[in-house]
């Protein structure tokens, strides 16, 4: 397809780059074409590993998922600096009228997730071909790897655009979009098919080897969040006739029962800066933060990361955290690394945050109250006083980005905090949401880690409202917000705004009237120079 054209059918593409963490250690292979390549199980091994580097591969241009989720919420404004292009306020507010030369702010992200798709086709297509030997049960548990990352590739991208062009075989044919339907229908086709191929192994049985692998109970989660999204979004009973509720609720109640994951006990304890934040509270130094860890009993799955990308092809390192890092400024004494200002959060939502839960320190970098001398204000747009703290860029005491510290290139690409795509908590909200006998106890248990009164009843709204708090800042609330009424009134009343920010340190107007959220149903804008290179075959998403 000339719109995705950008890819030559040679491994090369498909091929790794070193990625430091142990799962993902192989040596590039230049000679080896598309056509002898998967011969025997370790080539096919090694051309999975290609396929989860794509993990990180599609959040490292244009406007990371995980970031264009919290600008399009309600918790968070695009901001970034003063001086900027208003690129974010546009998505924030979803009026195309804002900057309207911003015609491909997603386009690194498209080409990068046909890539990603690219390679796992490649693979499919080939696993008849490998001499398994006496490593035939090998195959389907590759085949259902590969398959969980092309559902969890095209679930972004049918969110984010809706109808995209449906691949599962590599082509450079000119495809034309498909209807969500249909590409839903192999979302769940390949993690129902990764929930039974993939093998039963709680998570103390683990190998430190297979850490970032997709394991049974990640696919189990994912398709019941794929559930809760297409039935909500699109008004339907059943995942495109794969998937009844009854059966999404099992998969997570197995999850709970059977998995070996639970909650860790300490809140702060998922997130480096907040962990590091608890320590100052305790009187302690930084350095003494008692902070889990990446891989940890509550993570079901995570993009993994670490701080060797370079500008040689090696994409390795969470390159969008710094997006929401206190702008060109670090603040040693917390332990807060220089970043680009996006995402500030929204007074009303901090202030209105119960003080006894846990949650709100943990994942608000409040400025006045952590007496952050912040003296960049006059650079920024949209400053609140108020940035989130989950992802965001660490640094030493003396203020150096503890990325170059480790030897990383540079700390705009070499951020190395892993993404929790999937965690135990939003398990238990889930099955709570699909109507598990035991939803109140599981909707508290996540409110007593928080440090919360137990809520007396797992109302549709309890349980929204426990999700925007307990999985804020993780790319998680924006969605919630368009399926939990397929008319989009929610949403667009709860992403509305009217009030001041402060941009160059001036206080201006900041207005978000949530119509054009209904207008363009949520959707983000397809990139022109893809509708272009296409003839014309892909159509733009209404608004945009």
């Amino acid at each position: 397809m000339k719109g995705i054209k950008f890819f030559p059918l040679f491994i090369l593409v498909l091929l790794l780059s070193s990625c430091g963490k142990e799962f993902l250690d192989t040596s590039p292979i230049t000679e080896k074409t598309d056509g002898n390549y998967y011969a025997n199980p370790a080539e096919a091994n090694e051309a999975l590993t290609g396929c989860y580097d794509a993990l990180q591969l599609i959040y490292s241009n244009g406007v990371a998922f995980p970031v264009a989720s919290e600008v399009m919420g309600d918790l968070c404004f695009g901001a970034t600096g003063a001086g900027d292009g208003d690129g974010y306020t546009m998505l924030d507010a979803f009026d195309k009228a804002i900057s309207p030369s911003d015609l491909n702010m997603f386009e690194g992200n498209w080409k990068d997730y046909y890539k990603g798709i690219f390679r796992v086709n490649s693979l499919l297509m080939r696993l008849d071909n490998v001499d398994w030997g006496k490593e035939a049960s090998l195959k389907p548990v590759i085949e259902a790897e590969a398959r969980f990352l092309r559902a969890y590739f095209y679930f972004d991208m049918v969110r984010l655009w809706e109808k995209v062009p449906l691949l599962t075989i590599p082509t450079s044919e000119n495809v034309p979009q498909s209807e969500p339907d249909e590409i839903y229908e192999l979302i769940a086709g390949d993690l129902v098919f990764a929930a039974e191929n993939l093998p039963t192994k709680t998570y103390s049985q683990i190998a430190t080897t297979e850490y970032g692998h997709a394991t049974k109970w990640a696919a189990k989660g994912l398709l019941a969040r794929v559930f809760l999204f297409y039935t909500g979004y699109y008004n339907k009973t059943d995942l495109v006739g794969q998937l009844t509720k009854d059966q999404a609720l099992a998969h997570v109640e197995d999850i709970v029962a059977n998995s070996g994951h639970d909650l860790i006990a300490n809140y702060y304890d998922l997130w480096p800066a907040a962990a590091t934040y608890e320590a100052q509270l305790n009187g302690l130094p930084i350095s003494q933060s008692t902070y889990a860890g990446e891989t940890n009993q509550e993570i079901v799955f995570a993009i993994k990361y670490t701080y060797s990308s370079d500008y040689n092809g090696n994409t390795d390192g969470n390159h969008w955290m710094v997006m929401n890092g206190l702008r060109k400024m670090a603040w040693a004494k917390s332990g807060y690394g220089s970043g680009w200002g996006a995402c500030t959060v929204l007074p009303s939502f901090y202030q209105g945050w119960d003080a006894a839960d846990k949650r709100k320190k943990a994942s608000v970098m409040a400025i006045q109250e952590e007496n952050i001398n912040y003296t960049e204000i006059n650079d920024m747009k949209e400053y609140t006083g108020y940035f989130t703290k989950k992802y965001i860029p660490l640094c030493d005491s003396a203020g150096n980005s503890t990325v170059t510290a480790l030897g990383g290139v540079n700390f705009m690409i070499g951020q190395y905090q892993d993404y929790f795509v999937l965690r135990f908590a939003d398990v238990l909200l889930m099955a709570a949401e699909l109507g598990s006998p035991n939803a109140l106890e599981y909707l508290n248990r996540v409110r007593a880690r928080a440090g919360v009164e137990p809520a007396a009843s797992a109302s549709k709204d309890n349980i929204f409202d426990e999700r925007m708090y307990e999985l804020a800042f993780e790319g998680m609330r924006y969605w919630d917000l368009l399926r939990y009424d397929h008319t989009l009134e929610y949403a667009a009343a709860k992403i509305a705004f009217a009030g001041k920010v402060k941009t160059g340190g001036i206080e201006v107007d900041k207005v978000i009237t949530g119509s054009n959220l209904v207008l363009t149903r949520g959707l983000s804008q397809i990139p022109y120079n893809q509708i272009t290179l296409s003839g014309a075959v892909l159509q733009q998403n209404p608004g945009w």
